[in-house]
């Protein structure tokens, strides 16, 4: 059998109810995993393997015990920590709040505990989950494991690359403007965000509807069945989507008649330039598409630049709603102390109207996504940023503006709610991993599920560990795995082209 870690979260499932391998040696294996390679890589600010141990102990009781077990039963999948589990440290990627125990489970995390999984610990978040990349006080930069000079991205940028060097089966990500999708195509993994309301965010909410709770994994299945656990409602929620008939991993298995999909590649942000190798890439996968059958057609940016600037003043004054000790502000990362002092700058008016106008360029983009079955655009515009590229202590605002150069395709599927996925289909010249993203109309991540399923078998990118030489494009490519450097320090700096 392969090593545990190189197969899917499903197949781990599998094996696992089969009596291949049990619970508690599959959650060893990947503790012994977190501790020989986190520390080059920070996908962890905090691991639980007692735990974990605990958990794992309690699933072969539960196998022992006989009848149907829960879906994901002893297959690890870490939480990141802007979310609490209660009883874990939870410091939302603030030094701030380093010490900081959580006192009660969110929703999902109840959900992925009756699924069967085992936490095994809090992956890497930048402070509140601001900005585009994972660096910060309270740990290491998360690093994408297929270079470690470059960032991972942000702001679930731990879950990411723990699920890219195999140090989770598949993970939990949040997304208010890219941050689920960001850190997948930096990592080479499948990140979904799903539509506004399909997640709940109990017992807790945002009330400009941007950030929703979703699935980081290696394959679609694995996040259509990650999937299928975390879009359970709550009473009380404020956008809730009933549960589908057709489960997402049985959508995986739907073959798409021939679809009608838009694409486009400009940014709507001015003054914004892609990537000569991420257009080569974007035109790489349209030519996919078309060979399965699909149309492709070239549609114009539907959002003219100016349409999303009501997203910026929406996003201060989430910066501005977590509470800090006065005493404290100022322990805070620039960027953040940034971004609070617009927020708590913004009047009562002034954000009802942001949230209007944010919502009209919401309806701007799905009245142009709706005539299609999908739409194609690159994830990123730029290849993975290296670690403190992006970041500006001494001028906030313009680290700002060059997160918003680095990620100009993900937030306006935020603004409008809509569903979109980062596929990892292609790769540059040099091996770094090239999302290419998938969106949708509201409530269709089954069928969008479907497309990107179709295209992930003629692309198939999916082993776990980030390999030496990816997949060529239309094919499974020669897999040389490289065992992890042996001089590589804590830092990893300097050691461009290492692999897991």
């Amino acid at each position: 059998m392969s090593a545990p870690h190189e197969l899917t979260m499903l197949e781990q499932a599998a094996a696992v109810r089969r009596g291949e391998i049990s619970p508690v040696e599959l959650t060893t294996h990947y503790l012994e995993r977190i501790e020989r390679i986190d520390p080059a890589l920070g996908a962890y600010l905090t691991v639980t393997p007692e735990r974990a141990l605990a958990a794992a102990r309690d699933a072969e009781r539960l196998l022992l015990a006989g009848g149907e077990p829960p879906p994901l039963l002893g297959v690890p999948v870490p939480v990141k920590d802007l979310t609490p589990v209660a009883g874990v440290r939870f410091t939302s990627g603030s030094a701030v709040f380093a010490d900081r125990v959580a006192q009660q489970d969110a929703h999902l995390v109840t959900l992925l505990r009756d699924a069967g999984t085992v936490l095994t610990g809090k992956t890497n978040t930048p402070e509140f989950g601001l900005p585009a990349y994972t660096e910060g006080r309270v740990g290491p930069p998360a690093r994408t494991p297929y270079d470690l000079t470059r960032g991972a991205g942000g702001s679930s940028g731990g879950a990411a690359a723990a699920v890219a060097a195999g140090l989770a089966a598949a993970a939990h990500g949040s997304d208010g403007g890219g941050s689920i999708r960001i850190p997948a195509s930096c990592c080479g993994v499948v990140g979904l965000k799903p539509s506004r309301g399909r997640v709940s965010p109990a017992p807790w909410g945002d009330v400009s509807g941007l950030a929703v709770n979703g699935p980081i994994a290696r394959t679609v299945r694995d996040a259509a069945a990650l999937l299928d656990v975390l879009s359970v409602p709550a009473p009380g929620d404020p956008f809730p989507l009933p549960v589908p008939e057709r489960t997402f991993l049985r959508w995986c298995d739907h073959e798409p008649r021939r679809l009608r999909i838009a694409r486009w590649a400009r940014p709507d942000v001015a003054g914004v330039t892609v990537h000569p190798e991420v257009l080569a890439a974007y035109e790489r996968t349209s030519a996919l598409l078309e060979g399965l059958g699909h149309e492709v057609v070239d549609v114009p940016q539907p959002l003219a630049p100016g349409d999303r600037d009501a997203f910026t003043p929406v996003w201060s004054v989430l910066a501005a709603l977590t509470p800090v000790p006065s005493d404290r502000e100022g322990e805070l990362l620039p960027l953040t102390r940034w971004l609070r002092a617009q927020g708590q700058g913004v009047g009562g008016l002034d954000y009802a109207r942001a949230l209007g106008a944010m919502q009209a360029a919401g309806r701007t983009l799905a009245r142009a996504v709706h005539p299609y079955d999908a739409v194609l655009t690159p994830t990123l515009a730029q290849l993975p940023a290296r670690v403190g590229a992006l970041r500006d202590d001494a001028d906030p605002e313009a680290d700002f503006a060059a997160q918003l150069a680095f990620t100009p395709f993900t937030a306006p599927w935020n603004i409008a709610g809509l569903p979109a996925v980062s596929l990892p289909l292609q790769w540059s010249a040099g091996g770094l991993p090239i999302g290419m993203m998938l969106a949708g109309r509201h409530g269709a991540e089954g069928p969008l599920l479907a497309l990107a399923a179709q295209l992930e078998a003629v692309a198939p990118c999916r082993d776990h560990s980030p390999p030496a030489r990816p997949c060529a494009p239309g094919g499974l490519g020669a897999q040389t795995r490289v065992s992890w450097g042996a001089g590589v320090g804590a830092s990893g700096a300097g050691h461009s082209g290492q692999h897991i």
